[in-house]
């Protein structure tokens, strides 16, 4: 059965990190010795957290992998299609990472090459082209952050794939049926692990500013849809949110990423650990 672990942030951040993956086998389960490791966190713009990764969460989430010996630590991402990316990356201090003992790699996708993919089973989308980083890397771990979303209604794991598509081929994305090409686009590529840095969330609006709240969590699966729905669940919590009513499992995204197999089938597939 799936594990999604709820974490109370206690002012370390490390030691929160480190717990939340405890239940799960510990990064010994997701990371080896030798791996090339990508880390996928949300530079969709340089909106401060929770619209943008927080650069301690990502700094100290590199610094725990770095521990299993890994070969190489990449950082990448292609923020939304009316932005440059390394210009967004340099206003979030990206950058600064390459200062530490040892740094990542950072990547701005549409610097490098993309890779055409055909959607077997899609249905709202056939093929898309996704970046070349995924297939040169051994493991993928998704840095999500807690939103609502003006047009998907909600961004988590799942949505954060949207950031591995070519960002020309992203308007007709946006057109119709988001919330099912999103989960379409999931079916072609398998995370291992998932950090959800839930210490702020916006609980209406969205993606890049709305209402904050507090939920003061990290989150940990290995599961997208699992995790997703108990991120909407927390920003449910949240009196004004604007998912209000809505029974996260009939969401489009959610809906859709259960019927092509992304994850769970539904709430009797995985166990919430606080």
């Amino acid at each position: 059965m799936k594990k999604v672990v709820k974490t109370k942030f206690q002012n370390n951040l490390r030691e929160t990190i480190l717990s939340a993956l405890q239940p799960l086998g510990g990064i010994d389960k997701f990371v080896n010795k030798g791996e090339v490791v990508l880390l996928k966190p949300n530079f969709n713009t340089a909106d401060p957290f929770p619209a943008s990764t927080d650069f301690e969460f990502l700094k100290e989430v590199i610094k725990i992998i770095y521990e299993r010996e890994p070969k190489l630590v990449i950082v990448g991402d292609s923020s939304t299609m009316s932005l440059n990316t390394r210009k967004v990356m340099e206003k979030l201090g990206i950058f600064k990472l390459l200062d530490l003992e040892q740094p990542p790699r950072i990547y701005v996708f549409e610097e490098l090459k993309w890779i055409k993919k055909e959607i077997s089973g899609g249905k709202y989308l056939k093929a898309v082209s996704l970046t070349e980083i995924l297939d040169r890397v051994d493991k993928i771990i998704l840095l999500p952050c807690l939103k609502t979303h003006k047009y998907a209604q909600f961004t988590g794991a799942l949505k954060l794939a949207v950031g591995l598509v070519k960002p020309s081929e992203r308007v007709k994305l946006h057109l119709l049926h988001l919330q099912e090409k999103i989960a379409e686009i999931n079916t072609l590529f398998q995370p291992n692990l998932i950090l959800m840095d839930a210490r702020k969330c916006f609980i209406n609006r969205g993606p890049a500013e709305g209402e904050i709240k507090e939920p003061n969590l990290i989150l940990a699966s290995d599961d997208r849809i699992a995790i997703d729905v108990e991120g909407i669940k927390i920003i449910q919590s949240f009196k004004g949110n604007s998912l209000n009513k809505i029974n996260p499992w009939d969401l489009p995204q959610i809906k859709r990423a259960v019927e092509l197999g992304v994850g769970v089938r539904g709430a009797a597939d995985y166990q919430v650990l606080e």
